[in-house]
């Protein structure tokens, strides 16, 4: 009786590790992503995805804006940085040491508050509103009623966006500033007189669009080159990914993702694109 306890706590004990040992190699990976909020609702959609078919996993996604996304994953806080912008048009950023991973192309649209009886605005008009020359809805074809600028933040690369293609390269007037997109939706919703912008993926019937040189902000447009305020979407990371990280974005770029998913959550497969830019585009104007 004695031995055959002996074996048995022996079996045991030859068990137990090597239970541990498969619970560790199969679950408890997890990963983080922080930065850019034009990318965020896809990634977070996109991660979801991936830890409900693969068990174990788990997937941090965070906001931040551009600037926290690139500054993260330079100084190796993070796995992955999410951007709006090329790491060399960020100042400070050793864009030698990143790894670009492009995902999708995202539009941006100037956003009002739907009481507005506006639908059109010129490139010019929209210059002057953002830069605090025209203060009035009436100065464009308005109800008289007093414009109210709501920015992101400094470091967004929606704004420097907005800024460099929508304003051409002008610098928006100094204005509410705020982190979060969803914010900023908020408050043009509640804000008789608001407008601001923000990427497709964020718009709902809480606000409304409007046209810029009578072109609609549609996907379509983005993707023939007519609605010119658009970037590509990046995904960085410290040199070549391994492990969980490669993974995750091999899966993000994978065809069925970007043919069921990119599209769904309003952004653009960069397959669809018929125009592209270089990184020697964006410079042309300097970025904050």
């Amino acid at each position: 009786m004695k031995k055959k306890i002996v074996l048995l706590l022996g079996v045991l004990l030859l068990i137990v590790p090597l239970t541990a040992c498969n619970l560790t190699s199969n679950q408890g990976r997890s990963i983080t992503a922080v930065g850019s909020s034009a990318l965020q609702p896809l990634v977070e959609a996109v991660a979801e995805e991936y830890t409900h078919g693969h068990k174990g996993n788990f997937i941090n996604v965070q906001g931040g804006g551009t600037g926290t996304g690139l500054s993260q994953i330079q100084e190796g806080a993070v796995d992955i940085g999410n951007s709006d912008l090329y790491a060399e048009q960020k100042k400070g950023i050793a864009a030698n040491k990143l790894r670009d991973h492009k995902v999708a192309v995202v539009g941006i649209t100037p956003v009002i508050n739907k009481s507005l009886k506006v639908d059109n605005l010129s490139t010019k008009q929209l210059i002057a509103i953002f830069t605090g020359q025209v203060t009035n809805w009436n100065q464009v074809g308005g109800p008289n009623q007093p414009i109210v600028v709501i920015n992101r933040a400094q470091g967004s690369g929606t704004r420097v966006t907005f800024e460099r293609w929508g304003l051409k390269g002008r610098g928006a007037l100094q204005a509410q500033e705020q982190d979060s997109t969803g914010m900023v939706r908020q408050i043009v919703a509640s804000t008789p007189g608001a407008i601001s912008y923000m990427a497709f993926a964020y718009v709902d019937d809480s606000i409304k669009t409007i046209a810029v040189d009578q072109v609609k902000p549609t996907n379509k447009n983005v993707e023939q080159g007519k609605w010119q305020i658009w970037a590509y979407e990046h995904m960085y990371t410290r040199g070549t990914p391994t492990g969980l990280t490669k993974d995750f974005i091999s899966y993000m770029l994978s065809d069925d993702v970007q043919k069921r998913v990119v599209g769904k959550l309003g952004y653009i497969p960069i397959s669809n694109m018929q125009v592209h830019r270089t990184l020697q585009d964006e410079l042309k104007v300097p970025t904050k």
